[in-house]
């Protein structure tokens, strides 16, 4: 009996498996005309046909830009400047640093189209953060637009790599192309 247990209890080592992720696949990207979709709104910027744009209701002019096959989504709200351009650009700033503790670096990337009086900044939050890209765009006179990408899932940078590339670089059209009306 000591022989046979022997035997059999003697085998191959396992060894500890490393932790794997699944392949994420993003689909290619042809752009369309916001403006062309939803004409009552103040801005235009060109949107990724892989995405559904949800307004919502508590909120004139306020949108959702959902990826269906990502499921991740652009949180966009808009308010009119009032005399209050600083406060609306201390608000952006604050939610954006609400993520400073988990972020390994934020660098900030300027935007400046002064024909079409759009200047705004890009926020590219490095690491494990809830969001990983925000920016806001103003006229500096009458509009602000913020907007702050969102996957739903729990963040974690390895693996959702792809997915925030993609968006990052779709957020990148978005402000490039970013006009108000």
């Amino acid at each position: 009996m000591l022989l046979v247990m022997a035997m059999v209890s003697c085998g191959r080592a396992t060894a500890p498996k490393p932790y794997g992720y699944y392949r994420i696949t993003v689909p290619d990207t042809a752009y369309t005309d916001f403006a062309s979709l939803y004409p009552r709104y103040p801005y235009s910027f060109a949107l990724s046909q892989n995405a559904q744009v949800q307004p919502r209701a508590d909120e004139p002019y306020w949108i959702n830009i959902y990826y269906p096959a990502l499921d991740a989504t652009i949180h966009c709200s808009y308010k009119p400047v009032q005399h209050n351009l600083r406060e609306l650009t201390n608000d952006a700033l604050e939610f954006v640093y609400r993520n400073a503790s988990f972020a390994n670096a934020i660098p900030e990337r300027e935007y400046s189209h002064p024909e079409a009086q759009v200047y705004g900044v890009l926020f590219d939050l490095e690491g494990n953060t809830a969001s990983s890209c925000q920016f806001f765009i103003t006229d500096s006179t009458r509009n602000f637009f913020r907007a702050s990408v969102y996957c739903n899932c729990p963040p974690n940078a390895d693996s959702l790599a792809p997915v925030y590339n993609y968006l990052r670089k779709d957020v990148i059209r978005m402000v490039e192309t970013f006009e108000w009306k």
